[in-house]
Order: C-alpha cells, then structure tokens, then sequence
C-alpha cells in the first residue's frame, strides 16, 4: 500500500507487525515469569497493590487510608478495568488490558503515518516499537502505558479536531495529571479556544462525576504534597554522591516508593518544587512569544512540557519514560519535526533505565559506583533532551531578531538572516 503523498510504501511491510509481536512477547514472558529478569518483581506493584486497591473501589470509596494511593480519581478506572476481563485473573487480566493498548498505540501511528505531510519511514512508529520494551517487563505492570495511549489519540486527533485533543487531554489527566501539558501547544485563536473549553467542561464533569461516585476522589493531593525526593530523581543524584562521604541520610519507603530521609532533603525537595515553577514560567512565556504553529507543534510542546516536568520532579519512576517514548513517537510522525534528536536520547535513557531499575537497583539503593553512574547517565540524558527540546522548540515558533554583523547596523547594512 502506498502512502497518500506518493512516496512509497507504508509501515515497511510486515515487520513492524513482526518486531511489535516479538517484543511484545518477551515482555509478556517477563511478566507472566517465563523469562526472569534480574532485580526485584515488578509484578508486585499489579498482584499485590493494584489488587488491594481493586477490592477497596469495589466497596465503593477510594482508598483514603492508603497514602500509596497519589492518583487522580480516574485511576480508579484503570485499577478497576480488569472486572471487564472476569474470565482472568486479576494480573493476568491487567497484562492483557496493557498489551492491546499498546497495540492501539502501535495502530494510531501506523494510521497517522498515511496523512499527507508525514513520512513514510514510520519513524514515529519504529520509535514506538523499540522504546517500550527498552523499558522492560516494568511497563507492563503499571497503568502508565493506558495513559500514554489516551495522550497519543489526543495528540493525533488534535490535528484535525481541537475539541477532541481537549476531551482526552482532560479525561488523561484525570487519570494521571501529565495529560494536562497536552494543551500547551495548541494553535492560538479558535483550536486553543476550542480545546482549552472542551478541556475545562470534560474536566468538570468528570471531576463532579467521581465525587459523586465514592467519597475521596481528591485525597490524593494530600499524599502528593507530602511526598519528598524518590532516590531516582534528579535532585537525589546530590544525596547519593553525599553518601560516599559520610551524609547522616538514609532511604526509606515512604508513600509507596524509596525516599531518601535527613539532612537537607527538605531543601533539595524545594529546589525541585522551584526547579518546575521555573519551567512552568519558561513554557508560559513560550506560549506568549510563539508565532508560529505547524502541525507537530502540539505534539512537540507536549514533549518539550512533559521532559521539563519530569526532569524537576521529585520523582522519576522507571515507568514514566514510556510517557515519554509516546509524545516522542507522536513528534516523529510528522515531516519536519524538530525532536529527532531528543527522541534518541530519551529512547537511549529507556534502555539505561533497564539497567537502573530492576536490574540494578540494588546498586542504587547502596550509592554504590555503578547505581550512581547508572542514574547519572539516566538522568543526564534526560536533562540533555529537556534543553535540547526546549531549544528547538523555541527556535521553530519563536520569531528572532534581526542581527547585524558586529552589531551594527552601520553604514546601510542589512540584517543578518533571522535564525527560525
């Protein structure tokens, strides 16, 4: 089959469908324990916790004395979706549930990529392909990958319909906050209008409909607040190294995942909280100085947002990667994109991730030399894909200057060439 802009055949044949099956398979080997990884089981997060929560929602309330519980009231929906599988167990069901939406994910690129405008190499889809299960067994037990196939259909289905792009940024936020960044990247004038109103009515009643659903739809903004920095952060990279010389700190679980606990973890804490106050105020005046917006805006300025948030936070769990091979697939459908080059580094950061979590993670609970060297690559490539989005982006919407040779503009001379 032939694209619709005349320039060869899609998909490559059979073997994106090939590598997608096969890869998938090992992943579901992974997780269903026919091939064991090395580290801790990252099943239990599903048999265990997931599990535990599916038979609180079931009485009907949220689980208000779980602080584990850190989601928006939507997650209650991915919690409870194996009950559409009754016929399985509850891991089992869930594995499955995961597995078709990457599937779907798989099938809107393969679909996005017949529009006219976008390449017929399939980039984003190949991105797709190699990046989840670079990520290993781990992102097919949590929920994040059903998120990330909501973002994905907001994002495509944004390019011809606003209304849509806010209805799903929306409803994916309910279910896991980062969605919300969807939004930033609109067209201004009426697709902005159009989505950010669609966005706040879906949003409301939502919002208005889990409330009245079960009593602590919003309990978890006090779990979020409290939180403080995860040992695979950013910001923990400072407590790591500090350890080797002789910091009175120690790791401790706490609301559901390991946090480091002493001196001046409180004050890195806040760096970060200030850390993504900057990057908000960086992505606003982004927005106010934007002219220019193609088709793979939306998609890029979602990317560029969701590095910057995650870069800051203080949490980066092994699983949020697959947010972000996602919006990196989405960006590479389109001809022209920008984001090649972070979409490599964060694909590159999955695979180190791997290796950081499970399979050396007890390396990075000790501090040792090679916990610390894993994180330290993770995460500086992460930081290395932030800047450079942020860049480009900037450079593609942004109108420049005209600059003049030594600068002046002495003697009837003409501008130099604006930098776009």
């Amino acid at each position: 089959m032939t694209s619709m802009t005349g320039r060869g055949p899609i998909g490559a044949g059979p073997w994106p469908y090939a590598l997608w099956a096969l890869t998938r398979a090992w992943l579901l080997a992974c997780v269903f324990k026919v091939v064991t990884v090395p580290g801790p089981d990252v099943t239990v997060d599903v048999s265990v916790i997931y599990r535990s929560w599916y038979e609180v929602l079931l009485t009907g309330t949220y689980p208000l004395d779980d602080v584990t519980w850190q989601y928006p009231p939507g997650a209650a929906l991915a919690i409870l979706s194996p009950a559409l599988l009754p016929f399985l167990e509850y891991a089992t069901a869930f594995f499955v549930l995961v597995l078709l939406c990457d599937a779907l994910v798989l099938g809107l690129l393969l679909y996005a990529g017949r529009w006219p405008g976008t390449p017929p190499g399939e980039a984003g889809t190949w991105v797709w392909i190699a990046g989840v299960p670079l990520l290993g067994p781990t992102v097919y037990a949590r929920y994040d990958l059903m998120v990330t196939a909501v973002a994905v259909a907001a994002l495509l289905a944004g390019v011809r319909r606003p209304r849509a792009l806010g209805a799903l940024a929306a409803f994916g936020a309910l279910l896991k906050g980062w969605p919300a960044l969807l939004l930033v990247g609109v067209r201004k004038g009426r697709p902005t209008r159009a989505a950010w109103t669609s966005a706040a009515l879906t949003a409301a009643g939502l919002a208005a409909a889990f409330a009245l659903w079960m009593p602590g739809a919003f309990a978890f903004l006090a779990f979020q607040r409290d939180r403080g920095t995860e040992i695979e952060s950013l910001g923990a990279l400072v407590f790591h190294v500090a350890r080797r010389f002789g910091w009175e700190g120690r790791v401790e679980l706490r609301y559901g995942s390991l946090e480091f606990l002493g001196p001046y973890v409180e004050l890195v804490s806040t760096l970060a909280l200030g850390l993504g106050v900057l990057a908000l105020g960086w992505l606003l005046l982004w927005r106010l100085r934007a002219r220019t917006f193609a088709a793979h805006t939306p998609a890029e300025a979602a990317f560029t947002a969701v590095l910057l948030f995650t870069v800051t936070s203080r949490v980066i769990s092994p699983q949020y990667l697959v947010w972000l091979v996602g919006l990196a697939a989405v960006c590479l459908v389109f001809r022209g994109a920008a984001m090649t080059l972070p979409a490599v580094l964060v694909l590159v950061a999955a695979g180190v991730t791997l290796l950081e979590f499970p399979v050396g993670f007890g390396h990075v609970v000790a501090s040792d030399a090679w916990g610390v060297t894993l994180l330290l690559v993770r995460n500086g490539l992460l930081v290395a894909a932030s800047l450079i989005a942020a860049r480009r982006l900037w450079r593609s919407t942004v109108p420049g200057r005209p600059r003049a040779r030594g600068g002046l503009l002495a003697g009837g001379g003409q501008p130099s060439r604006v930098a776009r």
